[in-house]
């Protein structure tokens, strides 16, 4: 059973890795075209945020050193990641990225590094520090949710990259079942909804991936407020 598990969490550390590089090509559009245009910055803060503390966790827990290198390398990609979205970004959306940062990159896990490191210790110590892990994981799987409601309104895949859903489903079956192996429910079950989430993304896209509406998330609105302003000024005649 433990070298079952090791190898698993070895496996699960080359599909992580993948997982965290599968933003390559989007970054180098972004940088291309320099403009983040209608892509979201929240699955890159929370990475990053998630990232740190599972190093935390690793380092702490017995046998958490395939968890704490793999986030190690999260950390280095993820901040890369993060640098790049902020210089590209548009003003608005750089400053709501800017708070994201601070909030969830700075402010939260050097809060939760400082109580779990001196109000507590033992047990209780590594049951908080999962929970809080366990909790930013499903955060971090769940950011996509926002390029998924664009996938909908669009009826386009663009702004979903095919690479992030695809890894996202294969390192949440991993590690899911890395985390049966060891018994650690604080990875099994953020993993469990991340492949999921993935199984979702996959779906939308073998929904999407042939449509020819193409249309950008502005021209969207646009057209449903101008729908509005009909609608109210046919209502006043």
């Amino acid at each position: 059973m433990a070298t079952l598990s090791f190898i698993s969490g070895v496996i699960g550390n080359i599909i992580s890795v993948l997982y965290m590089l599968s933003p390559v090509p989007t970054f180098s559009r972004i940088v291309k075209h320099r403009s983040t245009e209608e892509f979201e910055s929240l699955p890159y803060v929370s990475s990053l945020a998630t990232s740190s503390l599972w190093v935390f966790y690793g380092l702490m827990k017995s046998g958490g050193l395939l968890i704490a290198t793999v986030n190690g390398f999260g950390i280095i990609i993820e901040l890369v990641y993060v640098i790049l979205f902020l210089i590209f970004a548009p003003t608005r959306v750089r400053a709501k990225t800017a708070i994201l940062v601070v909030t969830l990159n700075v402010g939260f896990p050097a809060g939760v590094v400082l109580i779990t490191l001196f109000a507590m210790d033992g047990d209780l110590r590594l049951d908080v520090l999962g929970i809080v892990c366990a909790v930013l994981n499903i955060l971090m799987y769940g950011s996509p949710f926002a390029a998924m409601k664009k996938v909908v309104m669009t009826k386009s895949v663009e702004y979903m990259p095919f690479l992030l859903s695809f890894f996202l489903l294969l390192n949440g079956a991993i590690w899911t079942f890395y985390a049966i192996l060891v018994k650690d429910f604080f990875v099994g079950v953020p993993n469990g909804i991340g492949f999921i989430l993935g199984a979702a993304q996959i779906v939308l896209y073998a929904m999407y991936w042939k449509s020819k509406t193409s249309q950008n998330l502005s021209d969207v609105l646009d057209d449903e407020w101008q729908h509005k302003l009909l609608i109210h000024e046919n209502s006043e005649e």
